[in-house]
């Protein structure tokens, strides 16, 4: 009978170690990439307010359905200026699910309005920029405004 030399080289040793290590980071990786996500689409992602009088609601609402296969869950949305306030579902958006993000802008100041609402998730866009625009008009129904005792 012959003898088998089961002695291995280092060289086939780290051969395999290399192989071996290979083939769990594409599994890993291959097991990462099939995982579900959640998905946020908005019916729109920019409201205008049109001309409105200085002083009337501003509250506005963007609403989005989670389009995924994971609960969506928004960690945070922030405003570009102090005078837009959001508030948001806070609990996690299910599959198929809906859910809002309510805006209050602060028309008691008059002239246009330009502002980014920025929405952050787990979704698989994890940052989605929202925007509101339009113009507060004065009492009178003008566009006029007092900039340091000079009129325009």
């Amino acid at each position: 009978m012959k003898e088998l030399n089961c002695n291995l080289n280092p060289l086939n040793l780290k051969v395999m170690k290399k192989f071996i290590l290979t083939l769990f980071v594409v599994a890993v990786g291959y097991t990462a990439t099939a995982q579900n996500k959640a998905k946020i689409e908005f019916k729109t992602d920019e409201i205008d307010y049109g001309d409105i009088a200085k002083g009337s609601d501003g509250l506005k609402v963007f609403e989005f359905t989670n389009t995924g296969d994971a609960p969506l869950v928004i960690s945070k949305v922030n405003s570009s200026c102090g005078c837009t306030v959001p508030s948001w579902t806070k609990d996690p958006v299910m599959p198929g699910k809906t859910g809002k993000i309510e805006v209050k802008y602060n028309t008691n100041t008059v002239g246009p309005i330009r502002k980014t609402i920025t929405v952050e998730s787990n979704a698989e866009t994890p940052m989605v920029a929202l925007k509101i625009k339009g113009n507060v008009l004065a009492a009178d129904g003008s566009q006029s405004v007092m900039l340091k005792g000079k009129s325009n």
